[in-house]
Parts: structure tokens; sequence; C-alpha cells
């Protein structure tokens, strides 16, 4: 397994800047993977977009995966630093999964990490720190991706919250929650 990477925090905060400097940092071959797909009729979309694909070296070699991220991080070489931006993207890519196959996706995807030979940073959101959303779909989505986050942040050597501004090594700062089936 290579180095795992989670960085995490809310919007705006440098979460996408702060994992870009670390790709550029691991002096490796970068594979950007986007989780979004282009909207074209969606102007502050697609400026958004074009925000990160400016930021980014020119070399950087950019996949577009909004589903198959599994089998994408599977055919990676150990010699590439993939950065997969964004965790919270890929999640709302599957809401309409049952919550068997989605569990089956997370297996596959955490499994997958682990046997990745190279290094892998993710960005996700954390949306979670405020009020619990009024319909379903918000509720289902808020949930899973604080459940993936925190079972991949299990498995990661270092996990960065960005916010501020500023990049906390959490890994290094905080304490690691036992694993739910610990305490339950």
């Amino acid at each position: 397994m290579g180095k795992v990477i989670l960085i995490t925090g809310p919007a705006r905060s440098g979460k996408s800047e702060w994992a870009e400097a670390l790709a550029i940092k691991s002096g490796k071959s970068v594979i950007y993977v986007a989780t979004a797909t282009t909207i074209p009729d969606d102007a502050e979309w697609q400026e958004r977009i074009s925000q990160h694909k400016n930021r980014r070296p020119p070399d950087w070699k950019t996949l577009e995966v909004p589903i198959t991220l599994s089998a994408t991080l599977a055919d990676t070489k150990p010699s590439s630093c993939v950065l997969v931006d964004s965790l919270g993207t890929w999640v709302a890519n599957f809401l309409e999964e049952d919550e068997v196959s989605w569990a089956n996706t997370v297996t596959e995807f955490l499994v997958t990490v682990q046997l990745v030979a190279a290094d892998m940073l993710f960005v996700a959101e954390e949306t979670g720190w405020g009020i619990v959303p009024a319909y379903p779909l918000g509720r289902t989505f808020r949930d899973r991706l604080g459940s993936l986050v925190r079972q991949l942040g299990a498995i990661c050597e270092t996990v960065y919250l960005v916010t501020g501004g500023y990049a906390l090594n959490l890994s290094t700062l905080g304490t690691r929650l036992p694993d739910s089936a610990d305490y339950e």
C-alpha cells in the first residue's frame, strides 16, 4: 500500500489547494481524478471546474471518474501519485443506490485503497457540522459521506483538517477513535 492521505474540511477552506501542494511535493507523476462531471449549462459549476484546472500543472494527467473510482485506483502504477477530488461528489453520484449496493461500493473502494501501491490523496468535504438536513436525500448524503470519511481515515497514514486556510495534521494532534465494532 502506498501512502494514503485524507484531506478534509469545509467548503472553500483550501482542501484542494493543500492536496495539490502535497501532490507536487510527492515528486511523482500526478494523476488528478475528478469525480465531478462537466455540466455545460451550469456556468457557475463550469467556473469552479476551470479554477481547479487552471491551478494544476500542465503535466498532470486528468481523468473524469464519476463512478468507477475503485477500478481507476486499481489501474494506477506505484510510481504515481493519485489525487482524488472529491469524495463528496463521488458519494453524490451514488445517492440513488440502495443501502446494500452502497455498502458493497464502499467495501470495494476501501479494499482497493489498501491494495494500491501508488500514493493516494483524497479530498473530502465535511458536511455534518451544521443542522440535520430536512429532507431524506440530504440526510443520506451527509451520513454516507461522514461514514466513508471515517472509514477511510482509519486506514490513512495521515489525515488533515483544512479550515480557515490552515492545514492541521490530525494524525499527530488527535487520537484515532476505535472502530464502531470495538464499542458496540
